[in-house]
């Protein structure tokens, strides 16, 4: 299984049953231990986190700390959204200076004060930024224009104002403008030409904010990055690259293409690649969602939506009890919590929430309700 997989990336499943007080117990303890480290300014860096990046952001920052709390119901968090925006302009994240960028930039701090104060200001502000050219183009829901689809989609559904599904569909034909002969979209990140095939950086994020409106152009022929084996499939990260560069995680690889196609992905194929995230077993990088247990699950509750069978909900439930010990045992050796949406436990907290509540939607994604 090495020739798809690399087991030295993830570790032994635990053998802890689904419990879920446990679960919510986990979800209350996360959000009390978030809310009791923010100091009025920021949250502490982890040392797995890059030190002083992402400060503000949504990807790694206090606006998608504040995004998952919100979510999880706790409240009181408006002030500080708003300050994050002023703190985003005082010191922008360098490698992703992009102040359009849904991830790394204001457009996506922004969205989320907007979303805790219904402020017409910082919606005017928003709209600036989500019809403005880009300062740079990379191709992808992070930083580029994709990632404006699902801010003008997500203030939509929270509004109703026509002028976001104008701004929707002005970027909307750009996105499609710039798709390859063939289907696929080339990036330009950190000075670098490529064409990646996964949800954070490639084709599928940028099919699924397409999608999320009904917009998702031809399938493109991914036959050519499809690794398969014994039943299982995994997707390389991009296109040209070594099978040592082969990923089972939510941002590159079979997880993060099942969750995110969704119904666009052939059924047996989108099996197989759940069948390959089981079989990986968890991350040893640890519980969050873009390289983590938590986030790998998503591929799991995708497809107990699509097929029914309790198997995926079972196999979710596993990766839930694991990712939640992870957590547990990362805060031990810390003394402390890992704080950011997409690397840290408030992701955990929110795959939790939502393998509770039967929600399949990975964070930030959509498609969004009022």
């Amino acid at each position: 299984m090495a020739e798809i997989w690399r087991p030295s990336e993830h570790e032994p499943l635990a053998a802890a049953e689904w419990d879920e007080a446990r679960a919510e117990e986990a979800i209350r303890t996360i959000v009390a231990e978030a809310e009791a480290a923010f100091d009025g300014k920021r949250w502490p860096w982890h040392p797995r986190d890059e030190e002083e990046y992402g400060f503000s952001d949504v990807y790694l920052g206090g606006a998608g700390m504040i995004w998952a709390l919100h979510e999880l119901g706790s409240t009181g968090w408006e002030d500080a959204s708003v300050s994050f925006i002023d703190h985003y302009r005082a010191a922008p994240r360098e490698e992703h200076a992009v102040e359009t960028s849904y991830s790394f930039g204001e457009l996506g701090i922004a969205l989320v004060a907007f979303r805790l104060t219904g402020d017409a200001g910082v919606a005017d502000r928003v709209h600036e930024l989500a019809v403005a050219e880009p300062a740079s183009e990379t191709n992808e829901v992070m930083g580029g224009t994709p990632g404006k689809l699902l801010a003008a989609e997500a203030m939509l559904a929270w509004t109703g104002e026509p002028r976001w599904d104008e701004a929707w569909h002005a970027s909307a034909e750009r996105v499609l403008a710039a798709r390859d002969a063939d289907g696929l979209w080339t990036q330009s990140l950190s000075g670098q030409t490529a064409r990646y095939l996964g949800p954070a950086h490639g084709y599928a994020g940028i099919v699924r904010a397409l999608a999320n409106r009904g917009a998702a152009p031809p399938p493109a022929d991914l036959s050519p990055y499809v690794l398969r084996e014994d039943g299982l499939a995994n997707w390389l990260p991009v296109e040209g690259i070594g099978l040592e560069q082969i990923r089972v995680q939510w941002c590159h690889g079979a997880p993060g293409m099942v969750a995110t196609l969704g119904d666009l992905l052939d059924l047996e194929l989108a099996v197989a690649g759940g069948e390959l995230t089981w079989r990986a077993g968890p991350l040893a990088r640890g519980p969050g969602l873009c390289h983590g247990t938590a986030g790998n699950a998503y591929a799991f509750l995708v497809l107990h939506r699509r097929t029914g069978d309790e198997v995926w909900l079972d196999r979710a439930r596993v990766f839930g009890m694991h990712a939640i010990g992870q957590v547990e045992r990362e805060r031990a050796d810390v003394g402390r919590g890992r704080y950011g949406l997409f690397t840290g436990d408030v992701g955990v907290a929110l795959f939790l929430r939502h393998l509770l509540d039967g929600d399949h939607r990975f964070p930030t994604m959509g498609p969004f309700q009022t």
